[in-house]
């Protein structure tokens, strides 16, 4: 009785998540809302942290952490995921892996997906959890891809599963032409998130999504400022 009443309180958690989460930030594609009740978000999380699997916060996936070591808040999750529009036949890479839980959702949709870390106790994380979890159309790789990532390049898509002041143009040119990437950009205060779609072999149109404060990349340098 008392599991059955604890996987009652997950689903239901999973749904308040859903509904008054997600659903609100624009999050309408019916592909990505029905990935979120089957992939199980709470099996990313660390132990300690479990029963924030659902919250709206960014979630610390370990002790000691730089402030880049976190999983996205759930909404931002999902609308990054969405705005990505991946198809089945694209080759994706993920920015930071973290936990390997963005990996396994643009996994569910793509072909297949090269997500990088730099922290190798997180590669392992996320090897891990993808492992368990029965996702087998992922690579994680260690690494500092954001840059770019050239061992897989071009990409269809490209996700940065955290904040950059600026996109580099090695890494925009990273992306097919006819490719996507949706990526945070900006510092604190002040961040957009950004699709950003590649229409010709010098030609990058971006559109402004909407406006957040998510953790930068690990170890990712903030933008020279002038000083007079």
């Amino acid at each position: 009785m008392e599991r059955t009443a604890v996987a009652m309180n997950t689903e239901k958690a999973r749904l308040n998540m859903i509904q008054r989460q997600i659903r609100p930030w624009d999050v309408r594609d019916p592909s990505v809302l029905a990935l979120l009740e089957v992939v199980r978000r709470e099996d990313f999380v660390p132990a300690k942290y479990r029963e924030l699997a659902f919250a709206d916060v960014e979630i610390p996936l370990k002790d000691g952490g730089g402030p880049g070591q976190t999983m996205l808040a759930p909404r931002i999750e999902a609308r990054m995921l969405q705005e990505a529009a991946v198809r089945n036949t694209d080759k994706v890479l993920e920015i930071g892996a973290g936990s390997g839980f963005m990996a396994a959702l643009l996994a569910a949709k793509a072909e297949f997906v090269y997500t990088v870390e730099i922290d190798p106790e997180l590669v392992d994380f996320a090897r891990r959890n993808l492992r368990d979890a029965g996702v087998a159309n992922v690579s994680v790789d260690l690494g500092d891809a954001s840059r770019g990532w050239d061992l897989y390049a071009p990409y269809d898509v490209i996700v940065v599963s955290g904040s950059m002041p600026e996109l580099p143009e090695a890494l925009l040119r990273q992306l097919k032409i006819g490719g996507r990437m949706a990526a945070v950009v900006g510092e604190a205060p002040s961040m957009e998130a950004q699709r950003i779609r590649r229409t010709d072999e010098d030609v990058f149109l971006r559109e402004n999504l909407f406006e957040t404060v998510v953790a930068a990349l690990d170890k990712v340098p903030r933008r020279e400022k002038f000083v007079f």
